[in-house]
């Protein structure tokens, strides 16, 4: 059964640049997928159990098919969203999925659509376009492969070639699964990262609490600033014993600071009691970037930084529903100043890595490529969350590749809760990178062999080798 998709969807429409991508294509859409950084469920593989339905697969830990909808007046109710509460209303999934289909439309011309094309096509054989009149069969089609072995969690895990997956788990997170993974035959690697925040933001909803819950896991009492860092370095060391090599740090901005200790020991205090102002908050959340990257010096992990996004953005929502539901929006971004301090202490390190992701790409070329193309420690990272999309990453290259190169990159990473689309994702980002390249060679501007190098590069070295797998 040949696929809808068309072979040279995303290369240039000019004939001689076509040739070229699908040339270089050909060489790396089968490498294996390295996923530095994701969202999926490490349980998912932990207890390689079958999918329950198309809904709660495809749809209900998507923020991008979220986001859409409700902006077009359905409510989490009716897509069957749980509340903070744990209750959800009663809707039946195959009623969720019948509105999303009528609604499919509304994501014509998205990277969304790329990706689920992708996910009907190659993951499930289906041919038939998606809507409200063919929602019950594609349903059932999906819900028929879902239920068979070869879509086991460990089973699609094979099938799309992935090498190495990094989930992302908070300190306070047991790790309960990847234990599990670590004593299991399966030779699937399925490692986590140590994300921070709900420790080191002070407005981090539950922030006292959670401070108390570091230090009964970490068995450190967290009643002064010194004794914080110890249980933070015990936990990282957690994280590290069971695979880790990355942290990931969703921080409102950049801004880091470098302050005495007994600034700190007051910061801490007052956050303990919650009294902090927004500027302190922001003040102790900079101290904490550069604490992180202390300690990446000391234990090796890689540090990310992932600012410039206004989180919860939609009050309503986020009391009714919490987190990860499609309303954070992005924020402008400032680097050169907001980590100068940072920089000062560890930029020259060639032993720490410094990935760096942004929101507001007028930062590429001012600010982003030219901080990397100086510093030893610094990396950028590819065009993220709303920039993910063929669009967003033919700007990020036409603007950080003549400054910062691709050496000072580290490729692709799919960021996603959405398992299924993951091979979608990178098949996207490497179809662009190939018609990136293919252009340069086209202008004589970059040899065909240096062209190939740099596609298996930009597809699978650059991100094994940044993010240590």
């Amino acid at each position: 059964m040949s696929s809808p998709l068309h072979p040279d969807r995303l290369f240039a429409s000019c004939e001689t640049q076509r040739s070229i991508a699908r040339e270089l294509y050909q060489t790396v859409c089968d490498l294996p997928i390295i996923s530095p950084h994701g969202h999926t469920d490490p349980s998912w593989f932990a207890g390689n159990q079958p999918f329950k339905n198309a809904t709660e697969l495809l749809i209900q830990p998507d923020h991008y098919l979220l986001r859409m909808l409700y902006s077009q007046g359905i409510s989490m109710d009716e897509l069957g969203i749980a509340r903070r509460d744990g209750s959800t209303s009663d809707v039946d999934p195959e009623q969720v999925w019948h509105r999303f289909a009528a609604n499919y439309y509304l994501f014509r011309g998205t990277p969304t659509q790329l990706w689920m094309e992708h996910v009907f096509a190659e993951v499930f054989g289906i041919q038939t376009a998606l809507n409200g009149q063919t929602a019950a069969e594609v349903y059932c089609e999906i819900n028929r492969q879902l239920a068979t072995p070869e879509f086991l969690p460990r089973s699609l895990f094979e099938r799309f070639n992935i090498e190495v997956i990094a989930t992302t788990e908070s300190p306070l997170d047991s790790l309960l699964s990847h234990q599990m993974l670590a004593q299991d035959d399966w030779q699937g690697r399925v490692i986590t990262a140590f994300r921070p925040d709900p420790v080191v933001d002070p407005e981090y909803e539950g922030f006292t609490s959670n401070i108390a819950a570091l230090a009964e896991l970490s068995g450190i009492a967290c009643d002064n600033y010194d004794a914080y860092l110890n249980a933070l370095r015990n936990r990282r060391q957690f994280f590290i014993s069971l695979g880790a090599t990355s942290s990931d740090h969703g921080h409102p901005s950049a801004f880091t600071a470098d302050l005495d200790k007994a600034h700190c020991e007051r910061l801490y205090q007052s956050a303990l009691m919650g009294s902090l102002s927004t500027a302190d908050a922001e003040l102790f959340r900079g101290q904490m970037l550069l604490e992180m990257a202390l300690m990446s010096l000391e234990d090796g992990l890689v540090m990310q930084i992932h600012p410039g996004v206004y989180r919860n953005h939609n009050p309503v929502l986020f009391e009714s529903y919490g987190r990860d539901k499609g309303a954070d929006i992005p924020l402008p971004g400032e680097f050169v100043r907001n980590l100068k301090p940072l920089l000062d202490r560890v930029g020259n390190e060639p032993e720490f890595t410094l990935i760096l992701f942004t929101l507001d790409e007028t930062t590429y070329s001012r600010e982003l490529a030219p901080l990397a193309g100086h510093y030893p420690a610094l990396k950028l990272g590819p065009a993220w969350w709303f920039h993910d999309s063929p669009e967003g990453m033919l700007r990020y290259r036409q603007q950080v590749s003549e400054t910062a190169g691709f050496y000072n990159t580290v490729g692709f990473n799919d960021d996603t809760r959405a398992f299924l689309s993951i091979p979608a994702r990178h098949d996207v980002a490497r179809r662009i990178d190939c018609r990136f390249l293919a252009q340069l060679v086209a202008e004589h501007r970059l040899g065909m062999n240096d062209a190939h190098e740099l596609a298996q590069d930009l597809s699978y070295s650059l991100a094994k080798q940044a993010y240590k797998l």
